[in-house]
């Protein structure tokens, strides 16, 4: 199943549904009873019941807008140097721990909002295509044996960052250059664990206007997303909604010679196997 979350062409309100064919269920319009925002699906524990509607009155898919498919959630988890050949590139050893950062959920948005650059404050922004993991059900010291119980789908992202942020010679942090506003877009949609296939296996592209930029397949992993789950909810409690976007491969514009950063009237093209693509253009403040 792919959930989605969407707009009306006429209305701001959001909606969540799935995907049939090429047209879009409306959940809570089909079952008033259901709720309609994802987050709320998955507090209520009601993806079963959604998977057990029968589309009555689906609406087109080019009829409606996009959405990040999921928004309203806790926490946005990331992990860094987690690609083999995003490490090679660097010239770094890989890590022996997951190497884990934050992005706040404001900075979350969907497949048709735009990356907003502010220029007078960054001017080497990159972007970083990541599989990201949907937590589908509350996760508090989980072994990663059951690891994947917890998973309700996965999606795709674009890990925004100003590399000059991240990185100036005064202090190092990452917050502040990942999580500038509109840094972190998802979409399309959530594609559930029973169709996604082995998330250990996919093939992970980003392009630029057109032009290829990362090309890799999370087969290239250094910390698997078991383990990954496992040592954040030994930490944290991981709440449904929360995402955890698993890495970047190679191919980042700052490590390019020479670097190569977004401009505004760009636009980004993020592919990921068994999910799907989306465009997301690049825009000034």
């Amino acid at each position: 199943m792919k959930l989605l979350q969407f707009s009306y062409k006429n209305s701001d309100g959001i909606r969540a549904g799935f995907l049939d064919g090429d047209n879009v269920v409306d959940i809570n319009k089909e079952d008033p009873k259901l709720p309609s925002t994802l987050i709320e699906l998955l507090k209520t524990n009601s993806i079963s019941k959604v998977k057990k509607i029968s589309a009555k009155s689906p609406v087109p898919l080019s009829g409606i807008t996009l959405k990040a498919p999921v928004h309203g959630n806790d926490k946005v988890l990331c992990v860094g140097l987690n690609y083999k050949d995003h490490c090679e590139e660097q010239k770094l050893t890989p890590p022996e721990l997951p190497f884990i950062f934050n992005k706040f959920p404001s900075t979350v948005v969907g497949p048709n909002d735009t990356i907003k650059l502010k220029m007078d404050v960054s001017k080497a922004v990159v972007c970083e295509i990541e599989l990201t993991v949907v937590i589908g059900k509350k996760a508090s010291k989980v072994d990663s044996s059951h690891a994947f119980d917890y998973v309700l789908g996965y999606t795709i992202a674009q890990d925004i960052g100003a590399t000059d942020w991240e990185k100036n010679k005064k202090i190092s942090q990452l917050l502040l250059g990942k999580a500038m506003d509109t840094f972190c877009p998802i979409g399309p949609w959530i594609v559930t664990s029973d169709e996604i296939g082995n998330p250990q296996n996919l093939n992970v592209k980003c392009s630029i206007n057109g032009v290829q930029k990362q090309k890799s397949n999370t087969n290239q992993f250094i910390h698997k997303i078991p383990d990954i789950i496992a040592r954040l909810s030994n930490v944290m409690t991981l709440l449904p909604g929360d995402i955890i976007l698993t890495g970047t491969p190679g191919g980042v514009g700052v490590y390019r010679n020479p670097p190569e950063f977004l401009q505004p009237g760009d636009v980004i093209t993020s592919e990921i196997e068994n999910i799907g693509t989306f465009e997301t253009r690049v825009e000034e403040f």
